[in-house]
């Protein structure tokens, strides 16, 4: 019995450490007074805008758009 505990508990671990790693940048959620909360790239930016960062978000940052061709 001890060793099935052993296996599995190994096993559990080899396939935490097998995975992808996240994608996602951390960001500041930002808030500002009379303004809905907003996700910024650095506190730098928060300040900026004029609020407070309160706690980390996902960030991801705009993508430049393409102009259409005629």
């Amino acid at each position: 019995m001890r060793k099935i505990v052993i296996l599995m508990g190994l096993l559990a671990g080899a396939a935490l450490l097998t995975g992808s790693p996240a994608q996602a940048e951390l960001g500041c959620q930002c808030v500002k007074l009379g303004a809905p909360w907003i996700c910024t790239g650095t506190i730098d930016q928060c300040l900026k805008y004029g609020g407070i960062c309160l706690a980390t978000c996902a960030y991801e940052p705009k993508r430049m758009r393409r102009a259409d061709k005629m």
